[in-house]
């Protein structure tokens, strides 16, 4: 099994893109919505929490690595923890976005928001197999501990090619995050192990590649060159769901981003990914998010 995580994150394409700086004074919270993306937050500065709505919260402190999946809608919660402070920062001048939000009391909390990507073999849209949010307390490890160090000396002193070297300092934190997590046996991520059989993943790499396509488990057999039996059972083991299963996921989770975008009408959006009726898509939409398409686009912004 390590063999075949060492296999696959070396061939993944992963991207950490930072897009904002978010500080929080004293006790308040920030909404932050939700986004598009599976969503990078580390915690530079004091404490608090990162609240999912419908999730316990998770508490975080200087150093702390949350991952969030695409879609969560999701905020930051300062507990008026005090810190060490910031150094003067220029975000501007990295491209970032800057917001703040200002509470009661002492203390607060510095996040760095990066959105993250993962593809492989020129396929992207792996992000969308994360299902649940990933937490790592990187003071435990080294590298990436410096790591935080480097990237609060790119804030204060931006120069030349601060933002890519952010952006590399974010990645390195993200593979600790993966690497722990993998160590850790998180069942979340056997999917990264499954990336590594052939034959799975090229049925895998047609779902993600055109999930509004018209699948079956026999089509979906017939490109992984497989009986329709084995491939169903080999693939339900890989994944942890069946074929249709999972591409039902992957269906919803790129409307979710379609209809963040909003660009297209709900009718389009659910022609884009697979469903032959506006009225099925917004019942498997609504069963999954939680909320109907219409009222998922409106509540994109955070409250």
């Amino acid at each position: 099994m390590q063999e075949n995580f060492e296999r696959t994150l070396d061939e993944l394409e992963l991207r950490a893109d930072p897009f904002a700086l978010c500080q929080l004074d004293g006790e308040c919270t920030l909404g932050l919505g939700r986004m598009a993306q599976a969503t990078l937050h580390y915690v530079l500065d004091g404490g608090g929490e990162v609240r999912l709505r419908g999730q316990r919260a998770l508490a975080v402190g200087r150093g702390w690595l949350v991952l969030v999946p695409a879609c969560e809608w999701h905020s930051l919660r300062s507990l008026g923890h005090r810190g060490g402070g910031l150094p003067s920062c220029e975000p501007a001048e990295l491209q970032l976005a800057h917001h703040r939000q200002q509470g009661e009391g002492g203390g607060g909390m510095a996040v760095l928001c990066g959105a993250v990507s993962i593809g492989m073999r020129g396929t992207h849209g792996l992000v969308d197999l994360l299902r649940e949010p990933m937490v790592l307390d990187l003071t435990e490890t080294p590298a990436a501990a410096r790591a935080m160090d480097q990237i609060l000396l790119e804030l204060g002193t931006p120069d030349v090619g601060g933002r890519a070297m952010i952006r590399a300092l974010l990645l390195q934190c993200l593979i600790a995050l993966f690497r722990q997590r993998i160590t850790a046996a998180d069942p979340g991520l056997n999917w990264l192990a499954a990336l590594g059989a052939p034959r799975l993943w090229s049925a895998l790499q047609a779902m993600l590649e055109a999930p509004g396509a018209d699948h079956s488990v026999e089509s979906l057999a017939a490109v992984a060159a497989m009986s329709r039996s084995r491939f169903a059972a080999q693939f339900s083991e890989a994944y942890g769901a069946g074929p249709m299963e999972l591409l039902r996921e992957l269906r919803l989770a790129r409307a979710a981003r379609l209809l963040l975008d909003g660009r297209e009408p709900v009718k389009r959006v659910a022609d884009l990914v697979g469903f032959r009726s506006r009225s099925a898509f917004s019942r498997a939409f609504t069963a999954r998010m939680g909320s109907s398409p219409q009222a998922f686009r409106l509540a994109r912004r955070p409250e």
